[in-house]
């Protein structure tokens, strides 16, 4: 592993282009002493998507990564979205403005979305006291912006200290958190080769790390053959449209007051004219083209990661499918990984663009009828008795 030590550590890692290459732990580099993981997830969130709350679900969890990135000042810090919750590393430097972003975005999801957050600051030094580390590698799914790849169990563990109250963010001053980014205007995206599948796959325990290297690698092999690695939005981007749930929600994170509430969804609607008819005539709006704008929305989506393990949301046939669910089960059975899954018709995504002018929007992508959610629920139920390290509960 590559060792880096100063706040500069995210942006001095080298971008990696091919996604196979984050199998190998060679590729990761331990974050710098002194840094924090600021963590977030929704309560219930199972029983939220059971009564078709999903778009809400995802809105907080990408809410969690606005406000605290937005508090941070830069896009550049590590961070991954989880569906229902996400996790931000970050420098101990800068705790005090992060504290007060996770609290705001808590108090946010509680009045506007009617979700339960648990909001927690992990310090690295506690994930490694407990035999854990976090490793970084920087993935660039286009040659416009880099995702962060997580690493050595410490995620996973901090996750589970969360979950059982330490660390908790205490209350502080009402205040509503800085969302500015933050939007969900697509409809869901149907599958074109048969259905959407969210997977994740965890490493049974440290001695099967190489073995579950050769599964990861043997699973991304598997998707290599799908059109576009299963990439679940075409190539040139969603159908553009309007999705009026998404207007409420986006527009309850851009505005607190019900007034500024009215202007904010005429200009929704005012963009979404404008997206839609110079997408459909191929027009250019000053600098605005929008079937490049959709087309960078494929290219810069996050549908496959690594958190302590794999994690995708793809697009598969079922003979794919099967071959997954084939390697998956073996290696369960070998003692190599515990995994979940879960079977839908269409993925969804939440977005942050901060401009829609500049290339560097970034867009997550999960299962729309319970995704990421489902599939850690089911990963739970199997292997509840399992360690924190190797497990990821609901």
């Amino acid at each position: 592993m590559r060792t880096m030590d100063d706040d500069d550590f995210y942006q001095s890692l080298p971008v990696l282009l091919r996604f196979e290459e984050l199998a190998d732990a060679a590729s990761y580099a331990p974050l710098p002493s002194g840094w924090v993981l600021a963590l977030a997830d929704i309560v219930g969130s199972t029983q939220a998507i059971a009564l078709g709350r999903y778009k809400s679900v995802n809105m907080a969890g990408a809410g969690v990564i606005s406000a605290v990135l937005n508090a941070l000042g830069t896009q550049d810090y590590p961070f991954v979205f989880g569906g229902d919750g996400a996790m931000i590393a970050f420098p101990g430097s800068r705790t005090d403005d992060v504290a007060v972003a996770l609290s705001a975005v808590r108090d946010w999801a509680a009045s506007e979305l009617e979700l339960t957050m648990r909001v927690a600051l992990v310090p690295i030094e506690a994930v490694r006291t407990n035999g854990f580390d976090v490793a970084i590698a920087r993935f660039g799914p286009s040659q416009h912006i880099s995702y962060a790849m997580f690493d050595g169990g410490g995620t996973s563990w901090a996750e589970g200290e969360m979950k059982a109250g330490r660390y908790h963010v205490p209350e502080g001053q009402a205040s509503a958190p800085d969302l500015t980014g933050l939007s969900c205007r697509w409809s869901p995206i149907p599958a074109r080769n048969g259905e959407i599948v969210s997977i994740i796959v965890k490493p049974a325990s440290p001695q099967a790390a190489p073995a579950f290297q050769a599964l990861a690698a043997a699973l991304i092999s598997v998707m290599s053959e799908q059109s576009r690695d299963g990439h679940p939005v075409p190539e040139d981007g969603p159908q553009v449209g309007l999705m009026g749930g998404g207007m409420a929600l986006e527009t309850s994170a851009a505005a607190p007051t019900a007034g500024a509430r009215l202007s904010k969804r005429l200009v929704y609607l005012l963009q979404v004219g404008i997206v839609y008819i110079s997408h459909r005539l191929n027009l250019s709006i000053g600098r605005f083209d929008a079937r490049r704008y959709t087309r960078e929305i494929a290219e810069n989506s996050d549908f496959r990661k690594f958190d302590d393990g794999l994690k995708m949301t793809v697009d598969v046939d079922e003979p794919h499918r099967q071959r997954l669910e084939a390697l998956l089960e073996q290696a369960e059975r070998d003692g190599i990984c515990h995994y979940g899954l879960h079977r839908q018709n269409s993925a969804l995504m939440t977005c942050l663009v901060l401009n829609p002018m500049s290339h560097d929007h970034m867009h997550f992508i999960d299962g729309a009828s319970g995704g990421y959610a489902y599939a850690a629920s089911s990963l739970a139920e199997k292997h509840s008795g399992g360690a924190n390290r190797f497990s990821m509960p609901a």
